[in-house]
């Protein structure tokens, strides 16, 4: 719990970084996301910088955004001055009962307490509402994705960041044993193909986003770092220029 926490509240520091670098969500996967809610009202729990909460809004949902990092909902709000951004958490959400039809987690379900935020999800959602998780993970079935995998390390690239692994390491999260309360359908996944155009020096400034890279000692980072930006140098797909760096979005959804 305590390293959660930590890693969790990592991203404040990085906040103009993080909503200048990471990804969005593929549209494919937030309409299955969405497919089953019993209404257009959607919020992205946990929303970031509002990477999930733009697809959302490009989509035609009525959105409302929780986030309990202060750097990171101010550059929601300045990304998306129209959507109603709350200060909240996934513990602690400030919305009425049975007020949204589904709840959404772009890259934010797994620092969710859910014993809990599942009771907090459940009295937020409407009757047959969805919560679901969505992470963007690297497809690793690529030969220099896989190749960058090793190089990376676990801090960098984990076990929810790539195809081979993201289910494994997520299907626990909406389950009972998981923390999630009973009034919850059996877990559904499935991923949608997605990418980002990236160069060498704007992927590693992504990968140095990521939570396990925020928390590390300077040295390490630095190292850590360095090695990736030698294997893009070296590789035929990297070296040079922009490239199109494979990906999926992964989504875990369930029905209450």
């Amino acid at each position: 719990m305590e390293e959660r926490l930590v890693l969790s509240s990592s991203f404040g520091a990085a906040a103009a970084a993080y909503a200048e670098h990471r990804p969005d969500y593929a549209q494919a996967a937030v309409r299955w996301a969405l497919e089953p809610a019993p209404g257009p009202r959607v919020l992205d729990l946990g929303a970031g910088t509002g990477k999930l909460t733009a697809t959302l809004v490009a989509l035609g949902a009525d959105v409302v955004a929780v986030e309990p990092d202060p750097a990171m909902l101010a550059e929601l709000r300045r990304a998306l001055p129209t959507v109603r951004a709350l200060p909240g958490s996934a513990e602690a959400i400030p919305l009425p009962d049975a007020s949204v039809d589904a709840v959404l987690a772009g890259n934010a379900l797994h620092w969710f307490d859910m014993a809990v935020a599942g009771q907090e999800i459940a009295r937020v959602l409407a009757p047959g509402g969805i919560l679901a998780g969505l992470w963007n993970v690297l497809d690793n079935r690529v030969d220099w994705v896989a190749g960058l995998e090793r190089v990376s390390g676990s801090a960098a690239i984990g076990p929810r960041d790539t195809l081979s692994s993201w289910r494994a390491a997520t299907a626990d999260l909406c389950s009972p044993g998981g923390g999630l309360v009973a009034r919850f359908g059996s877990p559904e996944q499935a991923e949608f193909s997605h990418r980002q155009r990236r160069t060498a020096d704007s992927l590693v400034a992504t990968l140095a986003t990521r939570a396990g890279m925020l928390v590390m000692p300077e040295p390490a980072r630095a190292a850590t770092l360095g090695r990736i930006r030698a294997f893009l140098a070296g590789g035929p797909e990297t070296a040079q220029g922009e490239f199109t760096l494979p990906m999926l979005t992964g989504v875990l959804r369930v029905r209450r």
